[in-house]
C-alpha cells in the first residue's frame, strides 16, 4: 500500500511530491538524517579538494561510524532489511547524532507496523464529557482538545477568541501553513511551524496508514513550500509545553505559555491549555469579557 508516509522530496532535490512505501520508513528516515550530519561533526577528514558530491554523510561513512558493513547499511536504506537489532539502531543513532527523541522514533520505526487504519470520521471521535465541561468552565483560560493529527475536537470560547482557527473541526497545522494571514499575527511563525511538524511526526510515529493523515500531509506538501522543507527533515519532537506569541487584532501582543496533557483512555487525544504571561494577562482577560 502506498501512503503519504513522507511524500515530500528531500531538501534541495526538487519540489515534486512522491509516494513512499510504508515498509521503508526506516530507510527514508536514515537517508534524511544522514544528510544533516557534516563529516567534521563526527571527526571525519574533509576531501583534499574540499568538495563532496553528497550533502551530509555518505552511506559508507555512516556504516563505518556505526560499526556495520556498508552493504548491510545500504540494505537498510533501500528497505531490504526491516528488522535491525536494538544494538544496531543505537549504533546508528550515535553515528547520526540523534537525540533521545529521535532515537526513540528510530526504534519505533523498526517496530512491527500497526494494522492499516480505516478512514475515521472526526465527528465520531468523542471527547470525554467531563473534559468538555471542564474546559467550558475555564472562562479566562484558552483550552482545546485535539486528536493525534491535531484536529480540534473541542474548544472553549476563550480559545476561539484568542485564535479563530482553533474552532472545532479545524486543523491548526493546516491553517498555519496555508492561511496567508497567519504570519501577520504570529511573529514567531518560523519557529511555530517547525515545532508543529516535529510534534506531528512524533505523535504519528510509524502509524501512517490513516487516510485522513495521508490527505493532510499530501495537501500540505503540494501547497506549502515551508511544510515540504520541514517534513523532509524528519525532525521529531513532541511539544508538550512551550511559549507562543500572538499579535492579536483586539488587544495587541500576547505571550502565551501552553501545556499539552494526554487524556487517558482515548486514542492520543490531548488537552491543550494556555496561560497569558506577565502583564498581558489583563489583556487576555479583556478577550474573555469580549467573547
Amino acid at each position: 500500500m502506498l501512503v503519504a508516509a513522507g511524500p515530500c522530496s528531500a531538501p534541495g532535490i526538487g519540489r515534486s511530491v512522491k509516494a513512499v512505501h510504508a515498509q521503508n520508513l526506516i530507510g527514508e528516515y536514515l537517508q534524511a538524517r544522514r544528510q544533516l550530519v557534516r563529516p567534521d561533526d563526527v571527526g571525519l577528514p574533509a576531501p583534499p579538494d574540499g568538495r563532496r558530491r553528497v550533502p551530509g554523510l555518505r552511506r559508507a561513512e555512516v556504516a563505518l561510524l556505526a560499526g556495520v558493513s556498508t552493504d548491510y547499511y545500504i540494505r537498510l536504506e533501500q528497505g531490504r532489511d526491516q528488522h535491525p537489532s536494538e544494538q544496531v539502531l543505537d549504533a546508528l543513532a550515535r553515528a547520526l547524532q540523534l537525540d533521545d527523541f529521535a532515537t526513540a522514533h528510530l526504534h519505533g520505526l523498526a517496530s512491527p507496523p500497526p494494522p492499516p487504519r480505516r478512514r475515521r470520521d472526526k465527528r465520531s471521535e468523542k471527547v470525554p464529557p467531563g473534559i468538555v465541561q471542564m474546559i467550558e468552565s475555564w472562562a479566562q483560560t484558552p483550552a482545546i482538545v485535539e486528536n493525534r493529527y491535531m484536529y480540534v475536537l473541542a474548544a472553549n470560547a476563550m480559545a476561539i477568541a484568542v485564535a479563530r482557527f482553533l474552532a472545532v473541526g479545524t486543523n491548526p497545522v493546516r491553517t498555519i501553513f496555508l492561511d496567508p494571514g497567519i504570519r501577520d499575527v504570529h511573529p514567531d511563525w518560523e519557529a511555530m511551524t517547525a515545532r508543529a511538524v516535529a510534534h506531528l511526526r512524533a505523535f504519528v510515529g510509524p502509524d501512517v496508514s490513516d487516510p485522513s493523515f495521508c490527505e493532510l500531509v499530501g495537501e500540505l506538501c503540494v501547497r506549502s513550500e515551508r511544510f515540504r522543507q520541514l517534513w523532509a527533515l524528519h525532525d521529531t519532537r513532541p511539544q508538550l509545553s512551550g511559549t507562543t506569541r500572538i499579535d492579536h487584532p483586539q488587544v495587541g501582543p500576547l505571550e502565551l505559555s501552553y501545556e499539552k496533557l494526554l487524556i487517558p483512555d482515548t486514542d492520543h487525544q490531548a488537552l491543550v491549555k494556555a496561560i497569558a504571561n506577565g502583564t498581558v494577562a489583563a489583556d487576555a482577560a479583556t478577550l474573555a469579557t469580549a467573547s
